[in-house]
């Protein structure tokens, strides 16, 4: 069973950076892509970027184009999640998701493996 583990989530003043880290352990089929997506208390889990495993072509949400940058590391089996000037409304848990096919990337009942999340908090 495939497991995922977000690390690098904490607190950091606006304009600040942080580096979310999410490393894959466990038996797992093939691999189409890793995310990341991010949730508030009574909203929806939101997409944030998409990282495609074979060529690292990477997608974003308008909201974080710019100053996210989502890499991988295919020896590590791992995605790292770069975020630079922060703002105040990125504050949410951030969730790394794991796909074994292409299809919608940025829905979230498409992937098939999360992690349990790593809480961002951004001071104003």
């Amino acid at each position: 069973q495939m497991r995922l583990a977000e690390s690098g989530g904490g607190l950091v003043q606006a304009g600040g950076s942080l580096r979310l880290s999410c490393t894959a352990s466990g038996r797992h089929g093939s691999s189409y892509a890793r995310a990341w997506f991010r949730q508030t208390p009574g909203n929806e889990r939101e997409f944030v970027a998409v990282v495609i495993w074979s060529n690292g072509n990477a997608y974003y949400s308008d909201s974080v184009k710019g100053r996210f940058t989502i890499t991988r590391d295919v020896a590590k089996d791992t995605a790292y999640l770069q975020m630079n000037n922060l703002k105040a409304e990125d504050t949410a848990l951030y969730y790394c998701a794991h796909r074994a096919y292409a299809g919608q990337l940025i829905a979230p009942s498409e992937y098939e493996h999360w992690g349990q999340g790593t809480q961002v908090t951004v001071s104003p």
